[in-house]
């Protein structure tokens, strides 16, 4: 499957394929318990925004990362009815760098594309060891992070569907939308956006971050007062 199409969607859609960049290990580790990629990642991304609460860095390292996930897979699904296999021993990830995250794919192969092999592939394969990382390094919650994971899969819908119309190419949206409508009907995802904009129900914190403000699809419509963590 040639997933060059996916880079005109944009960053958080393209998939590097072939042997791993330098720095680069499979996600599988982490899932494993190797703690070095995570925390490298959280410090990474806390470095990069001036935050000093952990969970904050924790949360937003998570949210880029689901947001990558889901937006290979449903863009692979929309465009070619096929994902790539995302295994994690296949997929590299290298925690060091910027946003987005940069991935590569190791060796080939495919799964026809449904709402049930991208949830296998990405929230049961991924997002699901990736929270469980998470929560043995810092205290961000579960439903925070299940909140994140909803708000990344309504983000990846709406910009390739906005993408697909633009192009005269309604088809894919059409299907991005419908696969996404599937996926968030999901228990643990069911909730965690709400209404035609897509709002989300629980904040992923960036509002904590310096100078930082809100998401566009923030709970809150002002910051909350912060308080000392």
């Amino acid at each position: 499957m040639d997933l060059t199409e996916l880079d005109a969607v944009g960053g958080f859609f393209a998939l590097r394929t072939g042997p791993s960049g330098g720095g680069a290990a499979p996600l599988a580790r982490l899932y494993a318990g190797e703690t070095a990629p995570l925390i490298t990642r959280i410090d990474t991304v806390a470095e990069r925004l001036g935050a000093t609460e952990r969970r904050v860095a924790a949360s937003v390292a998570h949210l880029g990362l689901a947001a990558r996930l889901w937006s290979i897979a449903l863009g692979s699904a929309a465009l070619y009815g096929q994902i790539p296999d995302l295994d994690p021993a296949r997929l590299h990830w290298a925690p060091e760098r910027g946003a987005p995250d940069d991935l590569w794919l190791t060796g080939s192969g495919s799964r026809s594309a449904t709402a049930a092999t991208v949830r296998e592939a990405v929230q049961y394969g991924h997002l699901v060891p990736f929270a469980d990382a998470l929560r043995r390094d810092t205290t961000v919650s579960r439903q925070l992070l299940w909140g994140n994971a909803g708000s990344a899969l309504a983000g990846a819908a709406r910009t390739l569907a906005d993408w697909a119309r633009r192009g005269g190419r309604t088809g894919v949206a059409e299907r991005a939308a419908a696969l996404a409508a599937e996926l968030l009907s999901h228990p643990d995802l069911a909730g965690t956006v709400r209404g035609p904009a897509m709002r989300r129900s629980t904040c992923c914190l960036y509002y904590r971050v310096p100078g930082g403000g809100l998401c566009g699809d923030c709970v809150f419509d002002r910051p909350p007062r912060r308080t000392a963590q």
